[in-house]
């Protein structure tokens, strides 16, 4: 019931006899119980269900390895800023300590890598928890919350009438100090180049919308990342994709909103020395944090972006945005003759290119995987409500099918694709059992290089190609592995095929893979894989 009060609709677990007792009240009040091969899984898709639907998700885990089982998928919300509510089994309180079975402290363990982790001390304070735990995930910079609830709890009584918190159904986000939009707005105002960076924050905004009226009054240059891929449309002209360090060398004010000064951003040392900064992030211990910055702003992104707009009015740049835009026209030029090419096997720009064709207006991408991931992420052309989902800056792999698996069942009526590493489905690839017996159709399309080439290319480089241990793969058949699970399976090796296979999965109404064997390329040659 405290579950239900909150709206959740779904329940993603491995089963344990820690937490059976979840089930059966989740069958009382509708709740879905939806069950997966690995706990790991379960918090993915927990992850997933917050991402698509902006409320947390929901995990339930069983005593001892069922939470270190799920730990990577804790993490990697944590990192993400993403909301969600773990519960994991415990033994019963009286045997604490005193070795029952899966016994261990799963409260300190899961401290330094959630908002809030804390055993519940009754179950008359059942819903009090779990309201609390909602409030906090979502509060401020969203993330995970653990509540270990013991066995002897779970099966003891308490009144479905007690007195609770009302639920938290629209989490605070706050604007902008006044005074330092102004300061901010003034920058704006005096500026000849400047660069808007927008990060995932923008997700939890409750003025998403904000982004594309902001990128139509501001003129300026927009470079989104993580869950802000799609919030303006391929062609919107303040777009810019692949023209970042050219755009950050040469401003002279960057506006970077919900985004840290993390390896993405060089820590901060890929902007322009002399360049002014304003910071917005909803978490006043990031300003400022490894760069030195002009303005700082904890707020919302999409309140401040209108906030800004409203000071601003119209601007625009026209000389500066287009001197960026033909930097990203170059950079985009140079993918051309791949995403044409017609040799074989498939070069993996053209592979994604012909994934771009088939994505429909509601469809949502998993990225599952390094360095064929990342190329996905320059060639397909997003603009929400397609989502694009990939785990974030832990750069977790094994995402894939939990990410996918919960897109499915929150948004049923879009295609969900997987684009795989042939290395990150040997992570969970036997999570496919789970969506077929439990008739959850997505479609895999793996870019078999036969390598972990993201961190094989620099380790030759490093090394020599006879010292590049640990890193070589085979072309495994993968899709005879989702065959033999009862899904769709197809293998690719030329141009011609590649196009049939990916519409015959799509029609088979299954889980399916296609398995893809891809040429090397030298699109990303340049990239670091730390």
């Amino acid at each position: 019931m405290a579950l239900k009060r909150q709206g959740v609709t779904h329940l993603f677990t491995l089963c344990g006899g820690h937490i059976q007792s979840i089930y059966d009240g989740c069958l009382d009040d509708g709740i879905r119980v939806v069950d997966v091969r690995h706990e790991q899984t379960a918090g993915h898709a927990a992850d997933a269900y917050a991402r698509v639907t902006g409320r947390p998700g929901v995990c339930a885990v069983t005593a001892g390895p069922g939470v270190t089982d799920v730990v990577t998928a804790v993490a990697n919300a944590q990192r993400a800023g993403v909301p969600m509510v773990v519960i994991g089994g415990a033994g019963p309180r009286p045997y604490q300590d005193m070795g029952s079975l899966q016994d261990m402290n799963h409260v300190e363990l899961m401290r330094p890598i959630t908002k809030w982790a804390v055993a519940v001390p009754g179950a008359d304070r059942l819903q009090e928890y779990v309201d609390s735990a909602f409030r906090v995930a979502q509060a401020d910079v969203p993330g995970p919350v653990f509540l270990e609830i013991p066995l002897d709890l779970l099966m003891g009584y308490a009144d479905d009438d007690v007195p609770a918190t009302h639920p938290s159904i629209t989490p605070p986000r706050p604007a902008g100090d006044p005074q330092a939009v102004e300061r901010a707005a003034a920058l704006l105002k005096s500026s000849e180049r400047p660069v808007f960076i927008m990060g995932s924050q923008i997700r939890w905004s409750p003025r998403r919308e904000a982004l594309g009226e902001a990128a139509d009054a501001l003129q300026a240059p927009f470079f989104l990342n993580g869950m802000a891929r799609g919030g303006l449309g391929f062609d919107h002209p303040g777009l810019m994709t692949r023209s970042r360090k050219v755009a950050l060398a040469q401003t002279d004010l960057v506006l970077v909103f919900g985004t840290p000064f993390d390896f993405r951003l060089g820590y901060g040392r890929a902007i322009h020395q002399d360049a002014k900064i304003v910071q917005i992030d909803l978490e006043g211990r990031q300003l400022g944090h490894n760069r030195k910055i002009d303005v700082g702003i904890q707020g919302d992104s999409g309140l401040v972006l209108d906030q800004l707009r409203e000071k601003v009015g119209q601007c625009e740049w026209p000389q500066w945005r287009a001197t960026v835009r033909a930097a990203d026209d170059a950079s985009r030029a140079k993918m051309a003759a791949e995403i044409e090419a017609e040799s074989d096997p498939p070069n993996p720009l053209r592979l994604c290119a012909e994934v771009g064709k088939r994505l429909g207006p509601e469809d949502i991408v998993v990225g599952d995987g390094g360095d064929f991931v990342a190329t996905a992420a320059y060639v397909l052309k997003l603009r929400w409500p397609q989502l694009w989902m990939d785990p974030g800056p832990l750069g977790t792999l094994g995402v894939g099918p939990g990410y996918a698996l919960a897109a499915k069942l929150m948004r049923p009526e879009a295609r969900v694709w997987i684009i795989y590493g042939d290395g990150s489905f040997g992570l969970h690839g036997l999570e496919f059992e789970a969506l077929v017996r439990q008739q959850i159709p997505v479609v895999a399309v793996i870019g078999n290089d036969a390598a972990w080439t993201q961190i094989r290319r620099g380790q030759v480089q490093l090394f020599g190609q006879e010292r590049a241990v640990a890193t070589s793969l085979s072309h495994a058949r993968y899709d005879k592995v989702v065959e033999a699970l009862g899904g769709f399976g197809a293998y690719v090796e030329t141009v011609a095929d590649l196009g049939p296979a990916l519409d015959a999965a799509m029609a088979s109404g299954k889980p399916a893979c296609v398995n893809v064997k891809i040429a090397p390329s030298d699109f990303r040659k340049t990239a670091l894989s730390v």
